[in-house]
């Protein structure tokens, strides 16, 4: 009797591996730079108090990133969580200092400020059918023009206790409070992503928006949603900064979106949406975050960061992107596919090309040594 079952077909390697990349990739980093690491400075880099540092400076970005993968995993970007965090913080200090606000009220008067601010961003994006790319920039302008003229040009500082608790407090004997903020913003995406309608709908936006549309999806009011999340965040974000300085100024964070977005596409999220990965992006925010600490333990100078994080973002989504590609022959598994002759010769052109960067990355570190001439 002949079986009418469909025969089984064995997963190719690409396949079995492809879920899991967003949070390999960056791992093999991390572990490249703590090989690195343990050569050149492992009295530095290595001790307690460091690594409380790093995880420091991860957890102010860990909120963002975990709002951030949703927002890209659906085809969005915002680059104005710079502006949108220190204008958060300059109501919130205006709300405890000015007009004598309790701490906890003026903390969650950022959040709303911010998920405020995010709403604004989604209906522009949604309404007013401007791009997310040149929408959110303009609106960056926007926020941030708000926050000098509130501030005009004044260091805000000296917040309650409950605020530098948030930014830099600990728990004796357990993590620093940010760090568990951090986290914990961190797993209920994971959640939200992997478990939830929100989580579904943001992937099938981001796969096709108009295959969403046309199953019931509500796609604009699900990418208002997306950017409101955003704003939240970002104006946690910021209450967290202001506690971290104990202080607050107009130009605060002029990175952040820069960081949060490279922490996320190197967590493996793709930058042409339907797919992201929670533990990915958690991953690239550590991992950037290790890089930075090891510039300044190795001593090199700040402006030199920017350069190596930009390369790492080229080098990863060039990566990524390649493992994406849909003529790759699933049958031959990865190490074929990496010797065939066109793939050849892009290897070929990537290692040239990063080679060249690091021949720019030495002559700038020769450079950045000799005195600057004087007059």
């Amino acid at each position: 009797m002949t079986s009418n079952k469909p025969a089984l077909t064995t997963p190719s390697f690409n396949e079995r591996i492809e879920p899991y990349l967003g949070f390999i990739g960056p791992l093999a980093m991390i572990a490249a730079l703590l090989l690195f690491m343990g050569v050149m400075e492992p009295a530095r880099y290595f001790r307690a108090s460091n690594l409380e540092i790093i995880l420091l400076d991860a957890a102010l970005y860990m909120p963002m990133a975990m709002a951030m993968t949703f927002v890209i995993t659906q085809r969005g970007i915002d680059l104005s969580i710079g502006s949108i965090a220190a204008l958060s913080a300059i109501i919130v200090a205006f709300m405890i200092k000015v007009y004598g606000f309790p701490a906890w009220v003026g903390v969650l008067l950022g959040i709303a400020f911010g998920a405020t601010l995010g709403l604004i961003n989604g209906l522009v994006i949604t309404r007013m059918r401007v791009p997310d790319l040149i929408g959110t920039l303009a609106m960056d302008l926007v926020y941030r023009g708000f926050a000098l003229v509130l501030a005009k040009g004044l260091v805000l500082s000296r917040f309650p206790d409950l605020i530098t608790e948030i930014g830099r407090g600990r728990i004796p004997g357990f993590l620093p409070i940010p760090v568990l903020l951090g986290i914990a913003t961190m797993v209920g995406g994971y959640y939200v992503l992997r478990n939830t309608h929100f989580g579904r709908y943001t992937i099938s936006i981001g796969s096709s928006p108009e295959a969403a549309e046309m199953t019931g999806i509500s796609v604009d009011r699900h990418r208002v949603y997306a950017y409101i999340l955003m704003g939240a965040a970002a104006g946690l974000a910021g209450v967290m900064l202001m506690g971290k300085l104990n202080a607050i100024q107009a130009t605060s964070a002029p990175y952040f979106n820069l960081h949060v977005i490279a922490a996320v596409v190197v967590g493996g999220t793709s930058l042409f949406g339907g797919r992201g990965s929670m533990l990915g992006s958690f991953a690239g925010v550590l991992l950037l975050a290790m890089m930075i600490n090891a510039l300044v333990t190795l001593r090199i100078e700040f402006f030199w960061q920017s350069v190596a994080s930009g390369v790492v973002i080229v080098s990863s989504v060039a990566l990524y992107t390649w493992l994406q590609k849909k003529d790759r022959d699933s049958t031959t598994g990865l190490l074929a596919s990496l010797t065939s002759p066109d793939n050849l010769r892009s290897l070929k052109l990537v290692a040239t090309i990063l080679s060249v960067l690091a021949v720019l990355m030495g002559l700038g570190f020769l450079l950045a040594g000799e005195t600057a001439p004087s007059g």
